[in-house]
């Protein structure tokens, strides 16, 4: 089996070790101190969108939770656990919903293909699609209309994350925590936002939790 590939990773690894010590000889002894990111990015797996490099960030500015299509479910232990660490011990300020344009978990999702054990994940996505389907619907071109739900499936991510304790406990308690929804244009690198929330925005009360201080 050829190591080309892998051994082209390990020079780029020296290659970048040795620049970053170029500019700051104590780069490596500060990182290893520790971490205190402003930002919890939650994104698509998608190779085509690092979180760090579209955003401009070195390493230690932005906390990063990545899976099929920037999906929050209530029932992702893993999701919920990057969540509860990155708001509760880290501290972030900002926790950024980012999809992308494009993207192919929406596709997936759109066709009636059967992917297995995909379709389980993609089954949140379809959901939103039928929440919104007089809105889809009327949009003739496919395109178009993947990336009209790409937008809707951000903000419905952002109403998730609202609907969490970990994100009520930290407004509850005063924590400065904003919630964006932003998607990603693959063809043109920019990034928009499309909504964000705090403390103040409507939840409906049936979402809301009590705590031991209420």
């Amino acid at each position: 089996m050829s190591q080309e590939a892998i051994l082209k990773l390990l020079d780029a690894n020296k290659q970048w070790v040795e620049d970053e010590l170029s500019h700051n000889p104590e780069f490596f002894k500060e990182l290893a101190e520790g971490q205190q990111p402003e930002y919890l990015w939650i994104g698509c797996s998608d190779s085509r969108v690092p979180a760090d490099r579209i955003t401009g960030t070195k390493p230690g500015q932005i906390f990063v939770h990545r899976n099929i299509a920037n999906l929050v479910i209530h029932t992702d232990l893993n999701m919920l656990s990057v969540l509860e660490y990155a708001v509760a011990y880290l501290k972030v300020k900002h926790i950024i919903v980012c999809g992308h344009y494009g993207c192919g978990g929406i596709r997936a999702a759109i066709s009636r293909n059967n992917y297995e054990l995909l379709n389980k994940w993609l089954r949140n996505i379809k959901d939103i699609y039928i929440k919104n389907q007089d809105e889809l619907n009327g949009i003739s071109d496919t395109r178009a209309r993947e990336n009209a739900l790409v937008e809707l499936s951000i903000k419905q991510q952002i109403e998730n994350l609202m609907k969490t304790s970990v994100v009520q406990r930290a407004w509850h308690l005063g924590e400065d925590l904003t919630l964006h929804g932003m998607v990603y244009d693959v063809a043109n690198g920019r990034l928009k936002q499309l909504i964000q929330y705090d403390r103040n925005s409507p939840l409906p009360e049936i979402y809301r939790y009590y705590f031991d201080e209420d």
